[in-house]
């Protein structure tokens, strides 16, 4: 199959920081409608297509909008910005970056991030060894202090700013965390050819400051099964050893058995490689030692449900280069398609009485 490049672009270059997804909740309702018999937003703003079964099983898919970013905390005398985090930030990697800030009226200001530090020309010896904390971060919209206050309030989005371009056989962007997730689950839905499972797709709000989103969409929906389609860490890179790589780029879609969040349930992990070795999609086993996902609030769901991710390996995560490989993608996209073709035929051990 061929990924579609442009679609993966929109959704990787819109901006959409943990409650304030409006512009990919746009993109998503129009790509999901064909997809699905109904679609709605429920109040915390996810979007949440039902295509309709047989009523015997309800699977739920959970891609998250959101991406990390910032929230304006403070405007200046001098019209400088500070900034509140929302998701997690390596300070290391947003020196010197360019981003967007949401004006009052809705437009994108571009603007640069600094650290409150003297620059190297000046700093002494003892300075320049400083790394800078996310707190320390401005940012310079090259406006009047007046015009600053006039366009931009407190609360507003900032997002980092960089387009999605092809690098060598691999894909570069931000916010493929978790852009590609939305992808893959939006890429699948098109692609299956029949089921008998009621699917939930949902493309869930502010995970990345607590899987909330999902938590409440779960609750609500009961599904027996949830897949999150998120990124995971491939460490193939220097610096990181073997046993520390996690995951390889290109060398399949990852099939996560457990991280900080959850512990996937082993009946579906099964079926998952059942079906990948059976049509022969490339797979990979992945325990990731810290972090989470979607998975992790729709396996507590009432009284719980067998969950799982399906991750796309990424390089450079949380920064404004992270990469995909399209194999992976494509793996991903053809692993969730053939399952939801037969989740109904999944085993899973509950309801007996013992």
């Amino acid at each position: 199959m061929a990924i579609n490049f442009d679609l993966l672009k929109r959704l990787s270059e819109t901006p959409g920081v943990p409650g304030h997804e409006d512009r990919l909740r746009e993109i998503v309702i129009s790509e999901l409608k064909p997809c699905v018999d109904e679609i709605r937003v429920d109040i915390m703003g996810n979007v949440i297509g039902f295509k309709r079964g047989n009523g015997q099983r309800r699977v739920m898919l959970a891609g998250h909008m959101d991406e990390i970013g910032f929230l304006v905390r403070h405007i200046d005398d001098k019209g400088f910005l500070r900034i509140q985090p929302v998701g997690g930030f390596d300070p290391r990697v947003l020196f010197a970056q360019r981003v967007l800030v949401e004006a009052r009226d809705g437009q994108l200001l571009r603007g640069v991030l600094w650290p409150a530090a003297k620059p190297v020309h000046v700093a002494t010896e003892e300075e320049r060894k400083q790394v800078p904390k996310v707190e320390d971060y401005f940012i310079d919209l090259g406006l009047p202090a007046e015009q600053v206050r006039e366009r931009v309030e407190v609360g507003a989005m900032v997002t980092l700013d960089r387009t999605v371009e092809r690098a060598g056989d691999c894909i570069v962007g931000k916010a493929m965390d978790d852009r590609v997730g939305v992808f893959v689950m939006l890429e699948a839905l098109k692609a299956v050819r029949t089921h008998e499972a009621d699917i939930v797709a949902v493309a869930t709000v502010q995970e990345e400051v607590g899987l909330r989103g999902a938590m409440t969409a779960a609750y609500e929906w009961e599904p027996q099964v949830g897949i999150a389609l998120d990124i995971t860490l491939a460490l193939d890179i220097p610096g990181s050893g073997d046993s520390d790589t996690i995951t390889r780029l290109g060398q399949g879609v990852a099939i996560k058995l457990m991280d900080s969040s959850h512990i996937s349930h082993p009946k579906v992990v099964q079926h998952l490689r059942q079906i990948a070795e059976r049509e022969k999609i490339p797979y990979q086993l992945e325990i990731l030692p810290r972090g989470g996902t979607d998975a992790g609030a729709i396996q507590r769901a009432r009284g719980g449900v067998a969950a799982v991710t399906i991750s796309v390996p990424t390089r450079y995560v949380h920064t404004v280069n992270e990469m995909v490989h399209p194999k992976d993608l494509e793996a991903a996209v053809n692993l969730v398609a053939r399952y939801l073709e037969e989740a109904h035929l999944t085993d899973l051990g509950a309801g007996r009485i013992v």
